[in-house]
């Protein structure tokens, strides 16, 4: 049986709060528990690491972990029927060299570690990894090279590309979540510096370089998707495990496991993508899919005839309505064979300037899947920072505290904290009329604008919500893009019925505009999974970036609708829901 001990969710709090020859130390005997090591790497490195066994005498499957949060940071525990061994990243914890966000040397420490591992009396020879968030990045970032003995994974909430699915997604700096993630994996650091000073003196200024540089290299010095990222991002797979992915519809790194799950599959890699939970917890009633976890780990790693292997390849929990509902267990529950799923739609809603009803905003514009308008308009917003708890739903869901956290109550009690109405007052809002009939949305959606700014770049920051018949707004998907990227790599794009429904965006170099300079963006918005009940309406705001990403300057953004502006949204609808039928 498995259980979870720790979610990144937690650390990610502590961390905004704050700040935000391979030989085991020992030779090990019949106890049972944990017992600490120290593993050698290629490069001489030592590394600290923790095994807990039901005892050494009897060669067990080991499942690994790589952890940047120190001794305390492992995010599984496992049955007496496995091993279960925690590895703290080279620099961080007690480990000694200089942490390098996960680049070459981490990989390749994952390489020795479980070639070392794979050797171990108590090892069996058969090797599991095990993931959450940075320990599933790290696994994706070394998939090119061949990882010894490894008979299955499980990776929660890891990303595909460190730059686009959580540190820049869009070209946006999310500042607040990477500073929360770097004091979260400095203050264990920190908590185990005297052991280290014990141990080894010399290695605490390697760590210290190493959080310092880390900390400018992917929060300042890199700002275009350049080879530093490259080598912190997916590179391919030499490998052939099986992978079982999970992820959670309001994660604030949501993106990597769907793309993740597209490319096993065209590998040919059994692999699962389950959007049942991560570091937005998982709804009331749900078990955080750790019955699935053991069901994989069970049968590719020990043999055991479960059935796993006929189980949908995806299994999504959908909101309804809310991501509080979610939260409290007001769930869709939709299974596929594919991601996106087999018989997805998606329709081109216009943006128009015809007025809605019931909306408070600059502008009040419609969402109408019918012709755009006749004519061209212009229709303007600041773009200055918006409220967070509205219009950055991934990132507050992270630190919400799940079902019956603090922060979910608060906007239980208040539910205007967590409402767009407020923030829609400065910006730029489209809406449809009400739903005839529920539409369920799962998939990702892109927004085409033609849009001016007043500066040479400027943030593009969108949100799709949910408006119930009382008027409250709540944020469903959020879509970003800095006007410096304008282009995309069609090869890497999604396209539907031969449009753009996924814009893979180019962020190796920047191109600016002119300053009032009218030009055409793709926005991807990361994959929403929300019902839409009958009555409801679906709504797009413009507004400011968030607060909790990298500050800018203040602008005035123009947008261009109608005539010929091809500005609209292409919104998807799972299969056995119409939107034509919702909205005729």
């Amino acid at each position: 049986m498995l259980s979870t001990r720790r979610t990144l969710a937690g650390l990610v709090a502590a961390g905004v709060s704050l700040t935000a020859a391979l030989l085991p130390m020992s030779s090990g005997s019949a106890a049972t528990g944990d017992q600490k090591l120290r593993v050698t790497t290629s490069d001489g490195t030592s590394l600290a690491a923790t095994l807990t066994t039901a005892g050494v005498d009897t060669p067990r499957p080991t499942v690994v972990e790589f952890t940047p949060y120190g001794e305390s940071g492992a995010t599984y525990s496992f049955s007496s029927d496995y091993n279960f061994l925690a590895v703290q990243d080279r620099g961080t914890g007690d480990s000694d060299g200089s942490f390098d966000v996960l680049g070459p040397k981490a990989q390749q420490d994952v390489v020795d570690v479980l070639r070392w591992a794979c050797q171990q009396p108590w090892s069996n020879g058969a090797l599991a990894i095990a993931g959450f968030s940075a320990s599933s990045i790290v696994i994706f970032n070394s998939m090119h090279q061949e990882l010894p003995c490894v008979k299955a994974a499980v990776l929660r909430s890891g990303t595909f590309e460190l730059y686009r699915d959580l540190l820049v997604p869009g070209g946006i700096p999310n500042s607040v979540p990477g500073l929360a993630v770097l004091g979260a994996i400095g203050a264990p650091a920190l908590a185990q510096g005297q052991e280290r000073m014990t141990r080894n003196p010399s290695s605490a200024l390697d760590v210290i370089i190493g959080l310092v540089t880390a900390g400018f290299d992917a929060g300042l010095l890199n700002p275009t998707l350049d080879d530093y990222w490259v080598q912190r991002g997916f590179r391919g797979n030499v490998n052939h495990f099986p992978v079982l992915m999970l992820d959670g519809t309001f994660d604030v790194e949501p993106r990597g496991d769907y793309q993740a799950f597209q490319y096993f599959r065209d590998q040919g890699i059994d692999t699962r993508l389950l959007v049942t939970g991560a570091h937005d917890g998982a709804p009331r009633g749900t078990d955080y899919g750790l019955g699935a976890i053991n069901q994989w780990f069970d049968h590719y790693v020990r043999g055991i005839d479960n059935g796993v292997q006929n189980e949908p390849r995806v299994e999504i929990l959908a909101a309804d309505g809310s991501r509080e509902a979610l939260s409290e267990g007001q769930f869709v529950h939709l299974t596929g064979s594919d991601w996106p799923l087999p018989g997805t739609t998606w329709t081109s809603l216009s943006l128009s300037k015809t007025k809605a009803k019931g909306v408070a905003s600059l502008n009040n514009g419609t969402l109408t899947r019918g012709a755009p308008d006749l004519l061209p308009s212009l229709q303007a917003y600041p773009a200055a920072t918006s409220f967070p708890l509205a219009t950055d739903p991934n990132t507050i869901a992270t630190v919400a505290g799940g079902d019956g956290g603090p922060l979910n109550k608060l906007t239980d009690f208040i539910p205007a904290l967590s409402d767009m109405n407020l923030t829609n007052l400065t910006g730029l809002t489209y809406t449809t009329g009400a739903l005839q009939s529920a539409v369920t949305a799962v998939g990702p959606a892109t927004l085409d604008l033609k849009l001016s700014s007043t500066l040479p770049s400027t943030q593009i920051w969108a949100v799709i919500s949910d408006v119930a018949p009382n008027g409250e707004s709540k944020p469903m998907a959020v879509g970003r893009l800095n006007t410096a990227f304008p282009d995309i790599i069609p090869t890497k794009s999604l396209y539907a019925g031969g449009q753009l429904v996924q814009p893979y965006g180019d962020y190796s170099h920047t191109s600016l505009a002119l300053p009032l300079q009218a030009r055409n963006y793709h926005v991807e918005f990361w994959p929403i999974a929300n019902r839409f009940e009958a009555g409801h309406r679906i709504q797009l705001s413009l507004v400011g970036q968030s607060a909790l990403s990298f500050p800018t300057l203040p602008s005035l953004n123009t947008v261009t609708i109608g005539g010929g502006s091809g500005s609209r949204l292409m919104f998807p609808t799972a299969p056995g829901s119409s939107l034509a039928a919702a909205l005729p």
